[in-house]
């Protein structure tokens, strides 16, 4: 890497680097809508500050946006764009239609459940379907996401920063979840997005298949809140590693090439030792916790990839 260039928030020695490079981030990023959206609160916020049915897919496009600029971006560029939402965000607030309560959805409680969410199932996703990960990786993680907590506006020593925290997490809020009428909302939209006639078709045999996926691979909770069943546990997992296998086999300067560009970006300010690959993952967390002891090596080349990321690993 180049010595005076700006590596950003995360860098190419963060477990964040290699995994938000994997392509199964984007089922992940339906889940967390999904899990997003039964936070009555929360999902009002959304739903009352913008017409999500109209401009869903550009939501989307600005939430993963906002994801590239923080890991690969320089740091400049990540600090802008968490002040950025932090300011939008300020300005906006929702009303309780039981209550009349009206509140900010800048709330450090509804950050937090958003937050969440958006960790949980990318990690959750990503360990699932065939991307090695083990706990202290994972846990890692988790850790490294409090620098993205503290850009939305939360304080990051009261974000979890391990598995375990994050388990808790979670036991907590339940009981402040349901499956309301944006929620459903949420869901029909999912399940079924506004596209063009021609393209409907393409809608039934790939998107459907996308949401259905994020779907199952949610908690259990979830699915029971919802109201609708999923396979069973194990079938989900084959289903997962059989779609990350396929998709990790698309070489990564095709898929790469996708606006707004944010890794090939990065690799050209950091160099081509930044580009993120998984097997990187057991050997920088080992040299940067156990000095010595890197066991994971490769080429970092797709036939690599594509042969070694669908095999079992260790799965969240």
């Amino acid at each position: 890497m180049r010595d005076d260039a700006d590596p950003g928030l995360f860098g190419p020695d963060s477990v964040t680097w290699q995994v938000h490079s994997d392509p199964m981030m984007w089922v992940a990023g339906v889940r967390a809508l999904y899990l997003q959206a039964l936070h009555p609160r929360a999902v009002r916020g959304v739903m009352q500050n913008s017409d999500f049915r109209r401009d869903a897919w550009g939501r989307l496009m600005r939430t993963a946006s906002f994801v590239g600029t923080t890991t690969y971006g320089t740091t400049d560029a990540a600090e802008k764009a968490g002040a950025r939402v932090r300011r939008i965000h300020s300005h906006l607030s929702a009303t309780d239609p039981d209550t009349g309560e009206r509140y900010g959805v800048d709330e450090p409680a509804l950050l937090l459940w958003v937050h969440c969410a958006e960790i949980d199932s990318y990690l959750h996703v990503a360990r699932r379907s065939g991307f090695r990960l083990t706990d202290a990786q994972a846990d890692r993680y988790i850790h490294e996401h409090r620098t993205s907590a503290r850009l939305v506006g939360l304080d990051p020593d009261g974000v979890p920063g391990d598995q375990r925290e994050m388990r808790e997490y979670f036991e907590k809020v339940r009981p402040e979840l349901a499956a309301g009428p944006e929620a459903r909302a949420v869901d029909d939209f999912l399940q079924r997005p506004p596209a063009h006639p021609l393209l409907k078709p393409a809608r039934e045999l790939l998107w459907r298949r996308v949401a259905n996926l994020a779907y199952a691979s949610l908690p259990p909770y979830a699915h029971t809140l919802y109201g609708r069943r999923a396979p069973a546990p194990a079938v989900v997992t084959r289903h997962l590693r059989a779609t990350g296998t396929a998709l990790r086999c698309v070489p990564d300067r095709v898929r790469w090439q996708l606006p707004p560009k944010h890794i090939l970006r990065a690799m050209g300010r950091l160099g081509a030792d930044a580009r993120p690959a998984p097997y990187k993952v057991g050997r920088w967390v080992a040299i940067l916790d156990e000095p010595g002891r890197a066991q994971q090596r490769g080429d970092g080349g797709d036939g690599e990839r594509c042969r070694s990321w669908g095999r079992p690993g260790t799965s969240g």
